[in-house]
Parts: C-alpha cells; structure tokens; sequence
C-alpha cells in the first residue's frame, strides 16, 4: 500500500483490511508473547537470591520495570480495542469509521512496541531496554499479521481518509454500549453539559470563579452525587461504568464539573466500605442528595505520592480528637462541609501504620473567608488550570473532631480504607482524562474545518487531518480501556493494575490531544479567548493528580511482576 491520500470513499475501500479483525486478533497473539518475554527478563532483575522481588531492585531498574508497564499497558488497550470491534460486528455497527480507528491504533500502537514507546516527552523505552533479545524483537516484527498492520495499518492514507470521515460525519466512533441505558445517561447529561456548562466553562476558567452553586444544584438533582450509592442510602445504585460515562461526558464540558462528583464518589467510597452503619445512615444519604460536600484531605507539603509518611497528628482528648498539621492540594477545601481527613493516631509509627481517617466536619467558607472555624486556617494556591473548584492549603491547630467521626470506630484503618477507595478514583479520573482528550479533539476539528490557509480548509493539508485521525483513534482506545476497567469493578473483580493502566494511557491521551489541538490552532491557540489554551492547562494536571504517572507505572509494574502464571 502507498501513502497516497485517498481522493473518494471509494478509492478509499481498499485502505481497510478485509480480514481486520482476525489479523488483529493474530497480531494480538504475537504481543502476548512479546510481553511475556519482557515479563520474564524484567523479573530476572528484579528477583532477589531468595526468590522475592526486591523493591531496591525494581527502583534500580526502574527504566525497565516501568517499560514493562507501559508495554503491558499498549497491549491491554489493543485487546479492549479488539474486543470492542468484536461486539460492533456482532450489533451491525462496525463501519468504515470503526475499522479505519481499529487498523489505525494496531498499527500505530505494534510500531512502538517494536522500536520504542515513550514514557514521556524526554524518555522513550525501547526493547533493548527490557532487555528483549534481537531475535525475539524479530520473532515480534515478522509475524505475518504485526507485519502487515505496522506496514499498512497506520500508513498516511488510513490517516487521512479517518480524519475525512470524522469530519464528513462529525462522528467520533460508536462507543460499544452493550446496555442501552449508559447511552441514555450519555444522552441526558450531554444535554446538560451542553446547555449548562459549555458556553459558560471558559468564562469561570478565565475569571478564576467558583462554578456556581446552580450547576451543583442541578447536578445533585440529576443524582451525580449518589450515582454509585446504593439505593438504601439515596443513591442511584448504578455501577462504576455508568460513572465513567458521566464524569467523561461532564468532563469533556469542563473538567472542574466533571470532577466535582470525584469528591462525592471518594467520600461515598470511603463511608461505604468502611464506616460503621450509624456514619453511613448519617453521612451517605445527605452526600447523594449534594446537601453536604465533600473534601478529600489527605496529601502534605512533603509526603506527596508517599502518603505512608504523613505527618498530620490526631490526639484523642476525651470524646474528641484534636487535630495539628499541615495538608496541600486540598479541592474545593472552601465550600464544603466534611473533609475526609487523613491523620496520624499512633505517634509511635512512621509509616502507614498508624494512619486513621477522620470525618470531619467544617463550616462552608467563601473565597474571602475560606476556613471560618476555630483552629483551621489556610489560603488558595494559584494554579494554571483545574480552577472551578480552586486549590488550597490548610493548617490545622487544635482543630477538634468528634471521637464518633473516626471512620468505621477503630483507629489504624485509614491507610487501608484508602487504599479500597482508588481502584475507583483512578478509573473515574481515566474517565476525566478521556473527556478532555474528546474535548480537545472536538475544538481541534472545529478549527481544522473552519480556518482557511492557501485557499482551502486545514483539515484539507495531510499532517493536520493526520493529527485529527489518531487524536480520534486514541482517545476511542483510552475510552475502551477505561471503560473495562469500569466493568471489571462492577464485577467486583480486582482490578487495581487495570485501573492504573486506564489512568496512565487516558492522562497521555489528554496531554497529546490538547497539544495537537493547539498546534493545529496555530497561534491562536496561545490567546487566552480560545478555548483550547484552557484545555492545555487543565489537561496537564492529569498525569500528576490521583498517582503521577511514574507512581502508576511503578504500581502496575509490581503488580504484574507479581502475579504468578
């Protein structure tokens, strides 16, 4: 096949494999084999005499363990775009779109396993790097179907005809639901997404506002608060799936309103799981219904990712608990009610052991005013985006808590009530990232198809429609893996490393988009009046908050590491 650009629908027939989906589903067999053999040589490095994988060992061949996780990562997001074509087929909905997104991504996606993935702008992990031998990198690059789609999956006529396609329909791909309701929650809040935020998000982001109380009223009343609840405590009782289609969708209006139910969610998590059942007929039925909002309190100055070494005390005085130190990153810390707050209660332990998780309620304060209650303090930390909900720290004084708010009645549980809570934040924060990354594809595209240069529109130029098709055929692969890590959840199947995995490609996926959509904006894309240059911004915190990016890939290396058979 040839990179010419293809000048027809029909001419561009031939661009899609007639056997797609059975090469692909070949080609996924020969990844296996390649990510065994990585599996294998990174755990000959880090594997001590005694036959136990050494954390020592692991940071010293991070480049590696790290590579192992992101390869890991590609070839889950392969299988669950494979997976996704299958259902298609099987509905009747798998169209010259969908398999232009499926060639586009296997093709692209085989390439950098063969000859380089990177972890970031500056680092690139190739496969002398997890120490693959030349003959199984060549074992990889011959098989007959990684072959054929590296050669001609991603060749520049698949990309330009994609990105032709898009625009002719302003269709993004069928999203695969095999539940007709999640397509109706999808229509329901695009509705109010559309109405409500759309043409009001980029003034708030300009002025540094608050995202009025109106939206959160409505959203209540929607039941974003409550979405995964179950129905004894007010809530809506519906899955982890559901929750990815409406945090992405909010999201791809404004990230601040998307992330507005995180803190619901991380607070309902907590109580649900881990509170007794007079703190989770108190607190969850007043959090569904947005009467109380919540906080996450949890990161310091100096602990960031290390949340083992906070330093934040809780003295038990009689029937209260009184509270000293210092806590940074805090959302929406002003106008809310409870913080979920994460203390020290054994003065005696250094690391995770001793950690408790307090209840603690707190007065709404306002931008002037933030902390108006005895023994808490602090003030706003200015950020380039992420601002709906503003950034805070706090210093805590002899702020008192009730004994009673200690969460689930038994003190050293908070670490381990934590950590049950982030399988769920990080699958909802993949979700975020896939609705900015859709975002900005949806700006990239209305510029590429509006703005003329040399007499014709910019999607018209090869490497500005080459840009539009893999922004798109990304996106739709961080959707497919975000969304079965959802469905693993909602199966109540561990899946920490799949949650990790969904958080660590779609946060990439949100940076690469915005970035191309801005470079197809060209200079207007710098000017604070297009909303593109918000996207930037809020997209870069993405692959920082909820696990950086190294943190996650560093999680998921171990936990595949580990794993036996």
């Amino acid at each position: 096949m040839t990179d010419a650009v293809p000048s027809s629908a029909a001419e561009s027939a031939g661009l899609v494999f007639a056997d797609l989906v059975p090469t692909t589903a070949q080609a996924l067999a020969a990844v296996g084999k390649l990510v065994e053999a990585a599996r294998q040589s990174v755990l000959d490095r880090v594997t001590a005499a005694n036959g136990k994988i050494d954390a020592g060992l692991v940071d010293r061949h991070q480049l590696a363990a790290h590579g192992f996780a992101w390869l890991s990562t590609y070839a889950e997001g392969l299988r669950q775009m494979h997976g996704w074509a299958e259902g298609l087929i099987a509905s009747g909905e798998f169209s010259e779109l969908e398999q232009l997104m499926l060639q586009l991504v296997f093709g692209e996606y085989l390439s950098q396993m063969a000859g380089g993935i990177p972890l970031s702008q500056s680092e690139m992990v190739r496969p002398v790097d997890l120490g693959l031998t030349p003959a199984t990198v060549s074992a990889f690059t011959g098989d007959g179907a990684v072959a054929r789609l590296v050669a001609e999956g991603g060749a520049a006529g698949v990309r330009y005809r994609l990105a032709e396609v898009i625009a002719e329909r302003h269709d993004f791909g069928k999203f695969g639901f095999a539940d007709e309701t999640l397509e109706m929650v999808r229509e329901q809040f695009s509705r109010f997404a559309a109405d409500q935020v759309v043409p009001f998000a980029h003034e708030w982001h300009l002025k540094d506002q608050l995202i009025p109380m109106s939206i959160i009223e409505q959203m209540a009343e929607m039941g974003v608060f409550g979405l995964t609840v179950p129905e004894e405590y007010g809530g809506l009782g519906m899955g982890k799936t559901a929750m990815c289609v409406v945090s992405e969708v909010l999201s791809a209006a404004y990230i601040g309103v998307g992330s507005l139910g995180t803190r619901s969610e991380i607070a309902a998590e907590l109580i649900r799981l881990g509170g007794t059942e007079e703190q989770k007929d108190k607190w969850l039925p007043k959090l569904c219904s947005g009467e109380i909002l919540p906080t996450a309190v949890f990161t310091e100055p100096n602990s960031g990712s290390d949340l083992g070494s906070l330093r934040t005390r809780a003295v038990r005085d009689g029937d209260t608990y009184r509270v000293s130190g210092g806590k940074t990153w805090i959302t929406h810390a002003a106008r809310t009610d409870l913080m979920t707050l994460l203390v020290r209660t054994d003065p005696t332990t250094t690391d995770h052991r001793g950690l408790s998780m307090l209840l603690a309620e707190k007065p709404r304060g306002t931008v002037e005013d933030p902390f108006p209650v005895e023994g808490l303090s602090g003030g706003e930390i200015k950020v380039l985006g992420y601002r709906g909900m503003k950034e805070y720290e706090m210093g805590f004084d002899g702020f008192t808590v009730p004994v009673e708010n200690l969460l689930g009645g038994v003190e050293g549980l908070g670490f381990k009530q934590l950590m049950e809570t982030f399988e769920s934040a990080r699958i909802q924060t993949a979700a975020r990232a896939t609705g900015v990354a859709q975002n900005a594809l949806e700006l990239g595209l209305k510029y590429a198809l509006e703005r003329c240069q040399f007499g014709k529109a910019l999607i018209k130029f090869p490497r500005v429609a080459h840009k539009i098709a893999w922004m798109a055929a990304e996106t739709m692969l961080a959707r497919q893996l975000t969304y079965f890590a959802a469905r693993e959840k909602d199966q109540d199947i561990r899946c920490d490393i799949e949650a990790g995995m969904a958080k660590l490609l779609a946060a990439r996926v949100a940076w690469s988009n915005a970035d191309c959509a801005l470079q197809i904006h060209g200079g207007n894309g710098y000017a604070e009046e297009y909303q593109i240059s918000r996207v930037l911004c809020d997209a870069r915190i993405l692959s920082v908050f909820e696990g950086a990016a190294e943190i996650q890939a560093q999680v998921i290396a171990r936990g595949l590491l580990g794993r036996r058979g």
